[in-house]
């Protein structure tokens, strides 16, 4: 839910619209509708199959990708299976769902950002360390992405002076993803 959330926040400008009202200010940016844009999954588990129910639900077309998905997985949930490489230059959003290990450590790194989209999204509610932050603060801030939205980071809490507090194509979240009432309560 949080995933969708912040991809919803991102593709909406909620983030940079509520501080614009704030300030007295109204309609400052175009938003994005979902109908018809690429959704590229990493990781098609629990977690990464209920993200694509939603994407379909909003008429968006799924794909998905990482190490070891079977095209009998994708056939079940209903995304399309392609390459790493596919995924990361057909994708409008590219949502991350994977476990942090030794194989995902910097696993999107600078070439899979560089093939995004410059309307894209990158989505990461995983792990921080799965992207390789200095990559994504050098795309973001070149603008050659129209933004990410992110709750999980490579030093948390995430330090006051971070550079991605300065950016505007940014919505923070902080690790939030799991921290609702019924989780809370099963522990």
């Amino acid at each position: 839910e949080h995933t969708w959330a912040l991809l919803m926040a991102a593709a909406r400008n909620i983030a940079h619209d509520d501080r614009m009202m704030r300030e007295g200010r109204w309609q400052t940016r175009i938003c994005l509708e979902l109908r018809g844009k690429t959704l590229g999954l990493l990781g098609l588990g629990k977690i990464g199959a209920q993200v694509a129910s939603f994407g379909k639900a909003f008429g968006m077309n799924v794909v998905a990708w990482s190490q070891n998905l079977t095209q009998e997985r994708c056939d079940e949930i209903g995304a399309g299976l392609v390459s790493k490489q596919d995924l990361f230059s057909r994708s409008d959003f590219v949502s991350i769902h994977m476990v942090l290990s030794d194989r995902s450590r910097g696993l999107v790194g600078a070439g899979d950002l560089e093939r995004m989209k410059p309307g894209a999204f990158l989505v990461n509610t995983s792990r921080g360390p799965i992207v390789d932050q200095a990559a994504l603060l050098k795309i973001l801030r070149a603008g050659s992405i129209r933004g990410a939205a992110i709750d999980v980071y490579e030093t948390e809490p995430l330090p006051t002076d971070h550079a991605y507090r300065a950016l505007e194509n940014v919505v923070l979240s902080p690790h939030m993803g799991y921290v609702t009432e019924e989780t809370y309560r099963i522990f």
